[in-house]
This record gives structure tokens, C-alpha cells and sequence, in this order.
């Protein structure tokens, strides 16, 4: 839906609502990049350079998703666990681990490393909330930052309050983390 209210930008809205209330600044920027699907990748990576040149300071960049799983042509998986008996939509880290000539990625180790405190804090805190990490051969735009994330939250078969529920879980492990790095 186009209705932010009820897609991945609510559960975007908790995320950063848990950030603030730990005290982390936070630009929750809500503009759509996939329509159409070509070429979203480029019109979100100008976002992020314009939001960046704006606010040097800012040192972690994440790129908020609902995977698409397909068992078929026709058939939706719903990633889920339950976590203080609440079902949750799992989540999922997804990292660019590629560095060429044609497509530097400097930051690839950084992001990496990132992505793994999160898993890991995320599954000693929520056992079963956190995929396994993905690693691909791209950038997914992360080159941009050292601190650059994509953050899959559930798949678009998920329901709003498992991802919104999931993005609190998150947020919440996502503050603590990044005070640990503060140290």
C-alpha cells in the first residue's frame, strides 16, 4: 500500500522511535524508491548522499525492506517466531561484501562487522527474531557509509503488527548496541 500507515514505514517509525528514546538522532526519510523497481537502487543512493551531505555526522545508514519470499508463483512465505508471546516477523541482515574497481566498496569490512554485532545481539537477546545473515556480492548501496545496513523485516506476507513488533524488538537491540560501540 501507498498508505504509510500500514507499510514497511510504520514499522520504520518504531525503529526510530526506539532510537530517539535511547538518544540517538534520528532522520526517518519515508521516500518510496521502488516505483518503478528499476533503478531504485540509484534514486535511493541519492537520497542518502543528500541526507548525508546535510548531516555529515551521521554514522549509520539503513535501508528498511520487506522480503519478498516465494516458495512459488503463488505461494507467500511468512517469516515468524514468537517472542515473549507475541509473533514477530523474523528479520534478516543483508550485506555487500564486493569491492571492484567498477563498484568500490570500502566500507564493506565495517558494515560487515556492524551487521554481526546486530545478529549477534539480537539472537543472544531474542532467540529466533534474527535470520541468518546474508552476505551477496553488491553494494546495496552501503559503499556510502561505514556504518550502512539493509534490514529486512519479515517478507510482504508478514502482517503490519508482526514487522512493527519486530522493528521495536530491533530498535531497541539496535540503541544498545550502538552505545557499546560509543565506548
Amino acid at each position: 500500500t501507498d498508505d504509510n500507515s500500514k507499510n514497511v514505514c510504520r514499522a520504520g517509525d518504531v525503529l526510530a522511535a526506539q532510537l530517539e528514546a535511547a538518544g540517538i538522532k534520528t532522520i526517518h526519510n519515508t521516500t518510496v524508491h521502488d516505483n518503478p523497481y528499476t533503478g531504485a537502487y540509484d534514486r535511493s543512493a541519492a537520497t542518502v548522499e543528500s541526507i548525508l551531505a546535510e548531516y555529515p555526522s551521521i554514522q549509520v545508514v539503513i535501508d528498511l525492506h520487506r522480503d519478498g519470499i516465494m516458495l512459488d508463483d503463488t505461494t507467500r512465505v511468512k517469516p515468524t517466531t514468537v517472542i515473549d508471546g507475541r509473533k514477530a516477523a523474523q528479520i534478516m541482515i543483508i550485506t555487500g561484501v564486493v569491492s571492484t574497481e567498477q563498484l568500490p566498496h570500502p566500507n564493506w569490512q565495517e558494515n560487515l562487522r556492524l551487521a554481526l554485532r546486530l545478529q549477534q545481539a539480537v539472537n543472544e537477546k531474542y532467540e529466533g527474531l534474527i535470520r541468518p545473515l546474508s552476505i551477496g556480492a553488491a553494494r546495496y548501496n552501503q559503499h556510502l557509509s561505514k556504518g550502512a545496513m539493509l534490514i529486512e523485516l519479515g517478507s510482504e506476507a508478514n502482517t503490519l503488527d508482526e514487522a512493527v513488533y519486530s522493528a521495536q524488538l530491533l530498535g531497541k537491540t539496535l540503541a544498545e548496541v550502538l552505545a557499546t560501540l560509543k565506548e
